[in-house]
């Protein structure tokens, strides 16, 4: 889509608090019935790598009964399918379409015609979920603009990118954690390509959960990268994800400032304005107010 003025109109997408997203194994009964009551702000029932070939059937059944007996709790709920070019793919597809999640996360996504073809099958099936996408492999990275490109067009349901750092790194060989400083470089890309399309993108998940010092150091890296948020292993980690992709006190009173100076008369229409001492433009009240429309969400879901 295009604008009169030329640039490119991204399709309307509510803001979503992202800062702490949890994997959980749909074959693990015992952690499914624990999500509701967790700080996260969004959980990812997972299909494909945590749950095993064995697995699969059950999982999609146990899948269909937790959404029948849980009703909607504030989070955003994701359901993790195996690539449709799997054996377990389409079942998957249309598992997670029954289920009526938010969103659909595709794993081993390598060009724009995946989004693509999962877009035109979710239009056969009756859900309203959106589709996120998972960035592991080398082909999503030097493609990555591309997809994202997807979330421009008019029927787009592409809503996220998530980086699947673990399988870059087997990919590439890039070990984990110390060589993350070297994959920094396609973590950029992602969140480039995120942002050409207005999309979300979280950072990858780091493998020790009992090591929270690092956990802590490697939330604080994401988000000074411009990641939107983490996605997580273990329960244990919600706090420094929270605290690390969530708005602060400090940072709310900021954005409240900018709203409200361009709020008073003598700057309806201005450009940029002189505020204690800053010059401040239009773009800088943008981001205060995404920053705070995601500041209300992450108080609704704590």
């Amino acid at each position: 889509m295009t604008s009169p003025d030329g640039t490119i109109a991204q399709p309307d997408r509510p803001a979503r608090a992202r800062r702490s997203v949890l994997y959980v194994p749909a074959s693990n009964a015992r952690a499914m019935q624990k999500v509701a009551g967790l700080a996260c702000d969004a959980v990812i029932f997972d299909l494909e790598d945590a749950v095993g070939p064995d697995e699969k059937a059950s999982a999609r059944a146990a899948l269909e009964n937790w959404f029948s007996d849980n009703p909607p709790t504030g989070k955003e709920y994701v359901i993790r399918v195996n690539a449709l070019v799997s054996e377990w793919g389409p079942d998957d597809l249309e598992t997670a379409a029954l289920c009526r999640p938010d969103a659909i996360l595709l794993p081993k996504v390598d060009r724009a015609g995946d989004i693509l073809e999962a877009t035109a099958i979710l239009a056969d099936l009756d859900t309203d979920a959106r589709l996120w996408a998972m960035m592991e492999t080398p082909l999503a990275i030097a493609d990555a603009v591309a997809i994202a490109g997807t979330g421009n067009r008019p029927d787009s349901l592409l809503d996220c990118l998530v980086a699947g750092t673990n399988d870059l790194a087997k990919e590439t060989g890039v070990a984990l954690p110390d060589g993350r400083q070297f994959m920094q470089p396609w973590l950029m890309q992602i969140i480039l390509a995120a942002r050409t399309a207005g999309l979300d993108a979280l950072d990858g998940v780091f493998n020790d959960f009992r090591d929270s010092d690092d956990h802590q150091s490697q939330c604080k890296n994401g988000r000074l990268m411009g990641f939107d948020g983490k996605t997580l292993i273990h329960p244990s980690q919600i706090e420094a994800a929270n605290a690390s992709f969530g708005a602060s006190a400090d940072e709310i009173a900021a954005a409240q400032i900018i709203v409200d100076a361009f709020a008073k008369p003598q700057y309806a229409g201005k450009g940029v304005i002189q505020l204690n001492g800053k010059m401040v433009e239009r773009l800088h009240l943008e981001q205060a107010e995404k920053l705070l429309a995601k500041a209300a969400l992450q108080h609704n879901t704590e």
